[in-house]
């Protein structure tokens, strides 16, 4: 069973900035893509961004410039870091992570709440 667990969401003034980690354990000890999603109220869940194991990083247009993702694979981490926060930007913020199992599988964190306010 593998869980990952976010942290570091929560309420910020715009313009300021942010730092999330997501922490995998459990019986997986090597994942492949790991990412964040995040969903506002009444909207899809979208990518943020996503890194792959070799540290290849993909952001959305409207994060891009403002965000870095990261990522520590000996502790089965990874890192959002977000800056000039915006109010569009609040949303639940989720973690993603793959790994292979027979095959491709993926797991969810919880979420983690982050809200911008104007």
């Amino acid at each position: 069973q593998v869980q990952l667990v976010e942290s570091g969401g929560g309420l910020v003034q715009a313009g300021g900035s942010l730092r999330l980690s997501c922490a995998a354990s459990g019986s997986i000890s090597w994942f492949t893509d790991m990412g964040w999603y995040r969903q506002a109220p009444g909207k899809q869940r979208e990518l943020v961004a996503s890194i792959t194991r070799d540290g290849n990083t993909n952001y959305a247009d409207s994060v891009k410039g403002r965000s870095t993702i990261s990522r520590d694979n000996a502790k089965n981490t990874v890192y959002l870091q977000m800056n000039s926060l915006k109010p569009e930007d609040t949303a639940d913020y989720y973690c993603n992570a793959h790994y292979r199992l027979v095959r491709d599988r993926e797991v969810w964190g919880q979420g983690t709440q982050v809200t911008v306010s104007s």
